[in-house]
């Protein structure tokens, strides 16, 4: 009997829905908008994360880079200037590649230019090319697979040959309907370089895009790209995941001696793990979660508020139908379960649109990032859950009113 009479209202409810249908869908809107932006943003946060995490994942967590002290840190931190050390130079960086003995890989690499031109005959890229300069192991220590030709051998790297490896980006721009690059010469910005190798597509990462770069020896981007400001970055990939503090500690020693930091100073250079600098990165977008979530309970509190005063208007409308159905013996219970029920599918048809725009702009910007499909199951279930709330919170009083409305005053009521 009760099941029979629930379902009797959610019948009403919806026939009481499809009568109002623009209000009814204005304040649909509204909810599934509140709902959007809360799953929407969260859902690109969780695929910005898994992002982060697979590309630290791929560095493993034997590795650490070498970064002049405060180098990442600008102006004042709480309150104190940071004094700015000097970048890291390319004869700081060499030497220390050849004095750390250490049972691990040392790369050396320098970023060269972020908007750089790639030509070949009369086709070129935009000017947003990454130019960077990399030793034989900076493809390996970076998550880089070469799918054609090869990488730069010890002899490129010492004689800084004029050789290119490009990504998959710089090729479909510049090679339409070429073949095989390999050979072929292009020029990057005034300078001529010969392709030797192609990389793997990677995707989009977090702040460029893997595949619209391309790679040559640093030693070459030392004479044609750098400048007095170039830090020249260090890499190293310890083998023995067990020993990575001690290989952290005699790194910190020798640069101390090839920096010239006087006993008792502090160190020109500081060491950042890259399971560290993964953490760090997710800690410091954990503010626009804050901030999503934020702007979803506005905008689902506009909802419910919008909601209510439908619900408010949808009694006063139906003033002497409420009085027919208690001259007939309804309820005051059965009354107030009737609209409080509207008020929940309402809220839930929200939720639903919302979960669904939601799903597909969080995943719309993972797919821009080249993240995998994300759905984070416990937001969408909280979203659910505050649909609910919004409905019941709304249209309790509403119902309330309804149901106390006096039979004989509601069939009098025009």
């Amino acid at each position: 009997m009760k099941i029979q009479l629930g379902i009797e209202n959610v019948r009403i409810a919806l026939n009481a829905i499809r009568s109002q249908k623009l209000r009814t869908l204005l304040t649909v809107g509204i909810i599934a908008i509140g709902i959007m932006a809360l799953v929407g943003i969260l859902t690109a946060i969780e695929a910005v994360k898994d992002k982060i995490t697979e590309e630290f994942s791929r560095l493993g967590s034997n590795t650490f880079t070498v970064y002049a002290a405060n180098s990442r840190t600008q102006g004042e931190q709480s309150g104190v200037q940071v004094k700015q050390y000097e970048p890291i130079d390319y004869r700081e960086a060499m030497n220390f590649a050849e004095q750390f003995e250490y049972d691990a890989i040392t790369s050396v690499s320098a970023n060269g230019s972020m908007n750089a031109t790639v030509k070949y005959g009369n086709k070129k890229t935009e000017p947003n090319v990454r130019v960077i300069g990399g030793d034989e192991y900076y493809l390996g220590l970076s998550g880089y697979l070469i799918a054609s030709g090869r990488d730069f051998s010890p002899t490129d790297i010492e004689e800084g040959n004029n050789y290119v490896i490009l990504g998959k980006d710089v090729i479909e721009s510049i090679f339409i309907g070429e073949t095989e690059p390999l050979g072929k010469e292009i020029k990057i910005g005034s300078f001529k370089y010969t392709v030797i190798g192609t990389l793997e597509s990677k995707g989009n990462s977090m702040m460029f895009s893997g595949d619209n770069q391309c790679v040559i020896p640093v030693s070459n981007l030392r004479k044609n790209f750098a400048s007095e400001n170039t830090n020249f970055a260090i890499n190293v990939m310890v083998n023995n995941s067990e020993k990575l503090e001690d290989a952290i500690s005699e790194a910190m020693g020798i640069l101390r001696t090839i920096r010239g930091d006087a006993l008792g100073a502090d160190s020109s250079t500081e060491i950042v793990k890259s399971n560290n600098m993964a953490d760090t990165m997710i800690e410091a977008i954990s503010l626009v979660t804050v901030i999503a979530t934020a702007i979803g309970f506005i905008t689902l509190l506009g909802a419910g508020i919008g909601l209510m005063n439908i619900m408010l208007v949808s009694v006063t409308e139906r003033t002497r139908e409420i009085g027919v159905r208690k001259a007939t013996g309804a309820s005051s219970a059965t009354i107030r379960r009737q609209f409080l029920i509207e008020s929940i599918v309402i809220g839930q048809l929200g939720g639903i649109f919302g979960l669904i725009l939601g799903l597909l702009m969080g995943n719309a910007v993972a797919l821009i990032i080249g993240a995998g499909f994300t759905v984070p199951w416990i937001w969408l279930l909280l979203g659910i859950l505050l649909c609910f709330v919004v409905g019941v919170a709304s249209g309790y009083y509403p119902a309330k009113k309804a149901s106390e409305l006096d039979p004989i005053e509601a069939l009098r009521y025009e």
